[in-house]
Parts: C-alpha cells; structure tokens; sequence
C-alpha cells in the first residue's frame, strides 16, 4: 500500500488540474475550521528542517486538495499567532467606497523607491471608508486607468503612488491593466508606534499586531471596497495582482498568502520575513534573521524564537508562500544584496512549490534571481518571467510559466531541508 501513495496522489493530481480554481470570490476558506491548539516555547518541539506543510497540527496528513484548504486556515492562524498578530474580523458591510477624479495630478509617489522613472501620474482615487462601531478611517488609493470603459485587470502596486510597485510600469500600461496604488501608511506607519496607528482607530485592543497582519488587512478592505463599486470601478476583480519590493515585497506576499481573491502575488526581493526561511536564514551569517528583523512588522514576542529557538517554531515561510496555492506567485530574487538572504529565499522557494507540485499545478508557481542590477530596479533580463506570468494570469493567455531560474544556487542542497 505504501507503494501506491504516490501514485495516488499523482492520479489525484492529474484527475483535479483542470478543477483547482485559479482565484476565488472570497477573502479567506469559506468554511469555519477550528484553530490548533496553540503551545507555548517550551512545549513546542524543536524541528531542525522545514515544518512539513502537509501535516496538520495534530499530526494527521493532507491527502486532497479539499483538506489543502483546511490546513490553509491552520498555518494562516499559526502565522498571525505565533507571528505577526491577530488579523481583525471586518465584516464586508463596514466598507464603503467612492471614486473621486482628478485630484491627484501632483501626486508621483510617497517617498519609497523613488529611483524609478516612468510612474505615471495618477488622476483618480478610489477612496475607501473602514467603520467600525462609529469610528472610521479612509484609505485613498491614486489609480490609473487605461483607455475605455473596462473591466480591467489590475495591479495593486505597493511603493508608488498608482504604480506597479517598482515593476516596470510599461508592462502594465502596454497591456490595458489599470494600477492601483496602496498608501500603507494610512494602515500603519512603516514603523508604527503600537497602539497609535490609523488600524488602531478601530481596533484599539490589538495594538500587539505587527504591520504585516495590519497592511495585508487594508489590502483586503481596499478589495472589498472594488466589490462595493461593483461596475463603477472598471476592475475586473478576477484577475487582481499586488506587487511590492523588499518590505513592500513581504507586504505582497503577506497579502496575498492571507486574501484568496488576489490572484497573482509577485514579491520582489522580500528577503528575511518574506520567502526567506527563518530557519535557513540563521545559518547564512549578516543577514535578517528572527533576531535582526524590524519588529514595528511582527510580534514582540516572536524574538522568543531568536536563534537556536527558531527549530521551535512550529511554521516558517516556505508555508507563508504555499498559502498562496492554489493561484500563483512569482518571487524576484537579488543576491547581490546579502542581507535579503536569498539563498534561503530559494530554498523556501523550492520547498514551497512541492505544495503547488503535489496538486498538478506547478507552473502556477515560480522564481527568479539574478544578480547585477539595483535593489528594487528590476533588469530587463527578467521581464519574460515577469511578462509570462502577467499575460497568463491577468490576461489568461498561453505563456510558460515554468520558472525556476536560480544559477547561483545550482550546488544549494535544498533537499536536506525537506524530511516530508
């Protein structure tokens, strides 16, 4: 019988590609599933290579695509637990929204990544309103449309005001998708003071959350506010991407690991806290680790796993990436930059796509590192990759997503990370 699993679940595989949905119509599983038990430092167990996805936390395995989507909810509650915060329950009924034209003209970008030349200028702004028992806050979001009526596919672009990110912008205007700027600091300030940020306004008793359960929450609320509009947005909300750059990377990733409508995640150069494994992370010398990282973006108490500790940390990013599965992401690496720790990034990588793998669907999922260029300035020599991704999953046209390019990292023993 051991024999025949991996047959099986190849059969599985094949018999469910063409049913796996690419996006859903939901934030987050549909369905209520009930939060592991969740131990503290000393009885965790100290687990040396990367936390299997496919097992749950009580030990039982995944073994369809339906219990892929129970286990989901289990790393994400991990995650916001263990991690980066408790994310706030905002009932789709607290949005409103309304766009107001015209009034951004002077508006280029809010001061990160300003090296990049050809944002343009965005002239609308989808204004959304968050109420929670009589207070608000409002999130102002610069877009640019193309030409016509739509409905658009779009990009919600972190870093620029009605950008990309710091994705080449030509990719995107050439291809008639619209770019939505999201100004995190109307959320949580890049390095917030606890308990004194705009989420904060609502959710006065979650000051512990860190800003990657608080950003990852406003992209939601701004999709939300896209589903209120309805029509008047001109966005088609089944073909959403979200991009950012090193921290603005981690926020895409987060985002798009913890909101199933997004979908296409492209994280650029996230470094440690993003596709890098805390785990790998700690053997790699200067670079971010548990210990090293901001802590204005996750927990306090996650500093508890510094070091020899993070074999105790019962998830690592490899599952943060897989959360995006079934839909896709792309990862840009830059080892010229040591500190991003990108030989864990690759490692996380890989051992992530075994999920994508497992489900027939691997070509949803890829990454690419090169070397030679400046942070957050993508080369042209990987605007292919960029480009397949864009046209298959916001245009749904025929394009080879099979990226794993990684040249640096060809005598990496990814493997011995892997026991599952």
């Amino acid at each position: 019988m051991k024999r025949l699993l991996p047959l099986m679940f190849f059969l599985f595989a094949i018999g469910c590609k063409t049913e796996i949905p690419l996006v859903y119509d939901r934030e987050k599983p549909a369905e209520a599933f009930t939060a592991p038990q969740m131990p503290g430092i000393d009885q965790l167990p100290a687990i040396e290579t990367l936390p299997d996805p496919f097992t749950f936390a009580d030990g039982s395995k995944v073994r369809s695509f339906r219990q892929w989507e129970q286990r989901r909810s289990e790393i994400m509650e991990m995650i916001q637990y263990y991690e980066t915060g408790k994310r706030p329950e905002t009932s789709k009924e607290c949005v409103r929204a309304e766009i107001r034209h015209g009034n951004m003209d002077s508006v280029r970008t809010n001061g990160f990544f300003a090296n990049i030349p050809d944002i343009p200028l965005a002239k609308d702004t989808i204004a959304v309103h968050v109420t929670v028992e009589g207070k608000e806050i409002s999130i102002n979001c610069p877009v640019v449309y193309p030409e016509g009526d739509g409905p658009f596919p779009a990009i919600i672009g972190i870093g620029f005001w009605a950008g990309a990110g710091s994705l080449p912008t030509k990719i995107f205007t050439e291809r008639n998708i619209a770019m939505i700027g999201f100004p995190f600091s109307e959320v949580m300030a890049h390095h917030q003071t606890r308990g004194e940020e705009p989420i904060n306004v609502l959710y006065p008793e979650l000051s512990e959350m860190g800003a990657y359960t608080a950003w990852p929450w406003g992209v939601s609320r701004v999709i939300d506010a896209l589903e209120y509009l309805g029509g008047e947005s001109k966005i088609d909300l089944k073909h959403l991407a979200i991009s950012g750059c090193s921290f603005a990377g981690k926020m895409a990733l987060f985002s798009g690991a913890f909101d199933e409508r997004i979908a296409l995640t492209i994280a650029q150069e996230p470094g440690g806290g993003g596709a890098a494994s805390w785990r790998v992370s700690e053997t790699l010398g200067e670079v971010e680790t548990v210990a090293r990282t901001d802590y204005t973006w996750f927990k306090e108490s996650m500093r508890q796993f510094s070091e020899e500790n993070v074999a105790r940390m019962p998830i690592d990013h490899h599952e943060l990436c897989a959360l995006v599965a079934p839909r896709a992401l792309l990862v840009f690496g830059n080892p010229d930059y040591p500190w991003l720790a990108d030989e864990s990034g690759y490692v996380s990588c890989y051992a992530a796509r075994k999920v994508w793998e497992r489900f027939g669907i691997a070509d949803r999922m890829g990454w690419s590192f090169a070397d030679g260029h400046g942070h957050c300035q993508l080369p042209e020599s990987q605007y292919p990759e960029l480009e397949a991704f864009v046209d298959r999953f916001l245009l749904e046209k025929d394009a080879d997503t099979d990226v794993r390019i990684a040249p640096m990292f060809e005598n990496t023993n990814a493997e011995k990370w892997i026991n599952w």
